[in-house]
């Protein structure tokens, strides 16, 4: 907390010109940054936290950009404005909201948005381009763009500490029923009164309200406890000193007709920065990461939401090929699970396409298999990973997720004919597992044994794959019982891969032999 609030302060420091008072009756949790040093004639004060508006960036996987809008419509009630550089949409919410983007499951990465210049007239030469870049950064409205990213820290600040806290007290109760240990009354009182005050304020969706815990932070300034006043004496000077922000910036450039490099951009623009602000610069112990976008004539400025990618959130143990979870969902997403649908995938891998599944979609039953015994122990690991956090969640007890790790033979599904709604997967690429050679045998079969056990004109799969010639080759020979709805174009890595949604049709599943018996006896 000492950091953060030296961070404020350091903000707070950069103001060129005093604003006017906040509004009667605005909230106090997210003070003024004062960032803006030529405030518009008349505007007086902006808006409180609570009803500040402001445009969120976030990056998805390419081609599922409409999936993720409609996900935020459905969520958040905003409408989604998809970007012409693929992979990123944009949208407009309310601060109080800010805790919802983040619970988005289509997401890989968030920011929000300083300003938007969709046809930014390039000067001819790069001497000039990047001196227009240095004059940028002074001209820009930082101002609600930073009370945003106050408030994005803060949340991850005030949860890490109650998870720090939560291992605290788990660590001293067993030292303590160990005998290695002794905690005086007026300890005792403090952590649980700690714990108490921020276990009451964290609302049922997660979310911690702003509110509380700075009066809660003010009642012990007014009236510190000797606990609390030897705990700051204990603090280093140099860590209760306000510290100097430090900063990056990340230039993400697409087009040719560029004079420029990424890096020059990111150089100049963040030079004009570190002047605007004194911020210090550090490329990788960063607290702030301003990102600059350039897609051919347009360009976008925004201050990074997300230290790391959201599509990491439930996996835990990794593969050589583990699907992104952001990807993951898209997929699910085009099948359309319905409530008592049983979702199967296949070969699953680590597992990210069931899990995913079952933190969304928890009224289906999800089956995750692979043949390989290593990648189902990684899936089964995952899975009683998510069943641990669910625990923790809940805060009590929490028997079960519907879902189930198995290893099989793809070509021989140990399930009923008929029995699966859907199926998902990721299909070999023939790249780091397997190889095309072999695909051009497992591809006919795996969509055989999917067609005998999917359920016929209501069945569906989604399968991701990367050697589409040989997937092709296979779908026209099952053209009798898959039919292919929809195919979205995707980029694995570098690989530009196709996401096929199938539909079974009513034709009843006749095993190969038995018609090569039929004709036979004909």
């Amino acid at each position: 907390m000492f950091e953060l609030e030296a961070a404020c302060e350091q903000l707070s420091d950069v103001s060129l010109e005093e604003k006017q008072a906040p509004a009667e009756g605005s909230m106090e949790s997210c003070p003024d940054f004062g960032l803006d040093p030529n405030p518009r004639p008349g505007s007086g004060p902006g808006p409180g936290p609570d009803q500040l508006c402001v445009t969120i960036g976030a990056t998805v996987p390419t081609g599922f950009e409409q999936t993720a809008a409609d996900e935020v419509r459905e969520k958040l009630g905003s409408q989604s404005r998809i970007s012409k550089d693929r992979g990123k949409i944009y949208f407009d919410i309310s601060v109080e909201s800010l805790s919802k983007v983040h619970s988005l499951r289509s997401v890989d990465n968030l920011f929000v948005v300083v300003q938007e210049f969709r046809d930014y007239q390039f000067k001819e030469t790069k001497e000039d381009v990047l001196k227009d870049f240095e004059d940028l950064a002074g001209k820009l409205p930082w101002s609600d763009p930073l009370k945003v990213w106050k408030i994005n820290t803060s949340f991850k600040k005030k949860k890490t500490k109650r998870k720090k806290l939560t291992q605290q007290n788990t660590v001293f109760k067993e030292k303590v029923d160990d005998g290695q240990g002794d905690m005086g009354d007026e300890k005792q009182l403090t952590n649980h009164t700690m714990e108490a005050v921020l276990e009451t304020i964290e609302n049922q969706d997660g979310t911690i309200d702003e509110t509380p815990i700075l009066t809660y932070n003010k009642k012990v300034s007014e009236k510190p406890s000797a606990i609390e006043n030897k705990r700051v004496n204990e603090i280093p000077r140099d860590e209760a000193e306000p510290q100097v922000l430090k900063f990056r910036v990340t230039c993400n450039r697409a087009g040719e007709n560029h004079s420029f490099t990424s890096n020059e951009a990111a150089r100049d623009f963040g030079g004009a920065v570190q002047d605007y602000f004194k911020w210090k610069a550090d490329m990788t112990n960063f607290d702030v990461e301003v990102l600059l976008n350039v897609h051919n004539n347009e360009i976008v400025v925004g201050i990074a939401l997300t230290e790391e990618s959201l599509h990491r959130r439930n996996i835990t143990h990794f593969g050589p090929t583990t699907l992104r979870s952001t990807l993951a969902y898209g997929m699910l997403r085009l099948c359309s699970p319905q409530p008592t649908d049983i979702i199967v995938d296949p070969m699953c891998g680590t597992g990210a396409i069931p899990i995913e599944g079952v933190a969304e979609w928890p009224n289906c039953y999800h089956i995750a298999g692979d043949n390989n015994p290593l990648a189902v122990k990684r899936a089964a690991n995952n899975i009683l990973s998510l069943l641990t956090k669910s625990q923790i969640k809940e805060s009590k007890a929490f028997w079960g997720l519907p879902i189930d790790a198995i290893q099989w033979d793809i070509c021989n599904l140990p399930l009923r004919t008929g029995s699966v709604d859907i199926l998902v997967t990721d299909m070999p690429f023939g790249k780091r597992i397997g190889s095309k050679k072999k695909n051009w045998n497992l591809y006919p079969s795996c969509l055989q044994e999917m067609s005998r056990v999917c359920r016929p004109g209501t069945g569906r799969a989604v399968l991701l794959t990367q050697d589409r010639k040989c997937f092709s080759k296979a779908l026209s020979r099952m053209g009798h019982v898959w039919r292919k709805v929809h195919t979205v174009w995707v980029n694995i890595g570098g690989l530009h891969a196709a996401v096929y949604l199938l539909k079974r049709t009513s034709q009843v599943f006749i095993h190969p032999s038995e018609l090569e018996h039929e004709k036979g006896t004909s």
